[in-house]
């Protein structure tokens, strides 16, 4: 019997509890690609502050989970598979809300997971370690790495950290839609034909990322953004993606930033520009010729 798990048995559970958590989502990725170390997939985040909700309503007399709404199905089924482990009271209702759209590579799905997670923890007042929570996701689907806070180096397949890479500035994201939605557990279900001079190559950008996340040379993540996302070119194209670059470099920009399994582009911006008044008024003009609307997220920083 795990610490939880004794801990428990000292919490009356024959009353309604409520639990509530939140995670934030992901503009996508840095960086995504394949490394020769462990020979995986991986990616590194940049976190968002737009967030998932889950309010989880513990109900004894319940044998079941209700999920609201009830598309919400991944959710119900990592709520059922912790309900279990910690020998708690199966049934209630899980309630999900978010401001993260689904199928546009921003982590719904991830963030969701994440957030009933914390609202059973909150509703039975237990921490579940991240290494129990990982290993339940990784059944599920392929998950982004929301979990921890900051810029992490994540292997999304195997959902497993391979390093904490530190903490941004506040940063803007100008981000426009491709349109429609991706599946991503249909993406990652794609075959990939990483040659061993890709992978060598995604090896130096997360050799530099690491560097540059440690210094705040936010011209050099910018850079190492925009080369992810042209090489991301022949497994998910963006049409606009010249178009942004050639914007960012007329604004002098930070760089070009993907949603590499969904719809999205961003152009970054740095708020601590002296000149970034100038630069948010002449990207959004020149992103209104491209597209009628145009989302501003904010990176989240946790320094």
């Amino acid at each position: 019997m795990s610490r939880e798990q004794e801990k428990l048995c000292s919490i009356p559970l024959t009353a309604k509890r409520v639990g509530k958590g939140k995670a934030f989502g992901t503009f996508g990725e840095l960086l995504q690609g394949h490394l020769l170390e462990h020979d995986s997939d991986f990616l590194v985040t940049l976190p968002i502050a737009r967030y998932s909700y889950a309010t989880f309503i513990s109900d004894p007399e319940c044998t079941a989970i209700t999920a609201v709404p009830l598309q919400k199905q991944k959710s119900q089924q990592l709520a059922r598979m912790l309900l279990e482990y910690y020998h708690l009271p199966p049934g209630g209702k899980l309630v999900i809300t978010s401001d993260l759209p689904v199928g546009k590579g921003l982590a719904s799905s991830s963030a969701d997971l994440v957030a009933t997670a914390r609202a059973i923890e909150m509703c039975f007042e237990i921490t579940i370690p991240l290494d129990i929570l990982q290993r339940f996701m990784a059944t599920i689907e392929p998950t982004d790495g929301v979990m921890y806070p900051g810029v992490v180096s994540f292997y999304h397949r195997r959902v497993q950290l391979h390093t904490f890479l530190g903490s941004l500035p506040t940063l803007t994201v100008l981000s426009i839609d491709e349109g429609g939605e991706l599946d991503t557990m249909q993406f990652n279900r794609l075959p990939r034909s990483f040659t061993p001079v890709d992978k060598q190559e995604y090896h130096t950008l997360l050799d530099r990322l690491s560097i540059a996340v440690q210094q705040q040379d936010l011209k050099g993540i910018g850079q190492i953004a925009t080369r992810s996302a042209l090489l991301n070119q022949k497994l998910n194209p963006k049409r606009a993606l010249n178009d942004l670059i050639t914007i960012c470099q007329e604004v002098d920009g930070l760089g070009v930033v993907v949603t590499h399994s969904g719809t999205c582009l961003g152009l970054l911006l740095s708020p601590h520009e002296q000149r970034y008044p100038d630069q948010l008024r002449a990207a959004c003009q020149h992103l209104s010729s491209l597209t009628e609307t145009i989302t501003v997220y904010y990176t989240l920083c946790f320094s």
